[in-house]
């Protein structure tokens, strides 16, 4: 993140997602607000987008974006079942689910980095978006501020139980940014109610296959070009380690092809993830609401 300047690939991800819901059918994830939350600047980015829609690297990605949002809500969904009432959104950029959230004693935080949520809240408003009273703003910037002092000026009760997501982050993380985080997720655990963490990352280049490795430094080049470089890679095993040795286990973690199989399965349009670099994972605290 550049000082000052809120996130391009927020800007890009809410982009995709809004265009999911005007280009493909059946919708993997259906957000009636993702379209409208990007206003006037929204329309034209996503008429030149429309323009490449259809090229096969743009929509891999735009299928992952939607599924890896599915996937956490879902499991929010159980969560709530379980009964845990909080639900932290890291990196929260233009998601909108605190603004719909159906769940009425469910408190919801977004953190998020100082002028990025400063410039998500002007959309809110300009888009006349209401934030229900259910939904308190965090902003922390993961390199420099502590997450733990972020969310209790936010309010955040560190004796009840949380669900996490965590999406479109930890690879644009330092190492030491992601364990003082994880550290802190995993210290909610032990404490009282437990947490469980849904979390999207990559592997690292070495581990993918010759011809997948173009189409990684194509996108690596986009965001580094953005000014926020990836930075951060896990194996399956390596990740897994991280997360046990913060009291999260075990790791359940989801390919590109588990993806298609459980979300773009016999679509007509194509619409399906490429390549095995991105995953999504999530873990529970030993101590969560079961």
């Amino acid at each position: 993140m550049q000082a000052g300047i809120p996130s391009r690939t927020a800007w890009r991800v809410a982009l995709r997602r809004a265009g999911h819901q005007l280009w493909d059918d059946p919708l993997v994830f259906a957000d009636p607000l993702a379209v409208r939350v990007l206003r006037t600047d929204g329309d034209r980015a996503l008429r030149e987008m429309a323009q490449r829609r259809d090229d096969p690297f743009d929509r891999a990605l735009r299928a992952f974006i939607v599924a890896r949002s599915r996937l956490a809500e879902e499991l929010l969904a159980e969560a709530v079942q379980r009964g845990v009432r909080q639900y932290v959104v890291l990196g929260a950029g233009l998601d909108t689910f605190s603004c719909r959230n159906p769940f009425p004693n469910l408190r919801t935080f977004e953190v998020d980095h100082p002028a990025t949520q400063k410039w998500k809240r002007g959309l809110l408003s300009e888009a006349e978006i209401v934030t229900p009273p259910t939904a308190a703003f965090a902003p922390c910037d993961f390199e420099r501020d502590a997450l733990a002092a972020a969310l209790d000026r936010a309010g955040f009760d560190r004796q009840s139980s949380v669900f996490v997501s965590w999406l479109g982050v930890v690879p644009y993380l330092t190492r030491d940014a992601f364990r003082e985080s994880v550290r802190f997720l995993g210290a909610i655990g032990r404490e009282r109610g437990g947490c469980g963490v849904v979390l999207d990352y990559a592997l690292p280049a070495d581990r993918l296959p010759e011809a997948e490795r173009g189409l990684f430094e194509k996108l690596a080049q986009r965001v580094a070009a953005a000014g926020e470089p990836f930075q951060l890679f896990f194996t399956e095993e390596t990740l897994a380690e991280e997360l046990a040795a913060a009291g999260f286990a075990p790791l359940h973690s989801l390919r590109p092809s588990d993806l298609n199989d459980r979300y773009f399965a016999n679509r007509r349009d194509g619409l399906r993830m490429m390549g095995s670099a991105a995953r999504v994972g999530w873990a529970r605290s030993s101590d969560e609401l079961s």
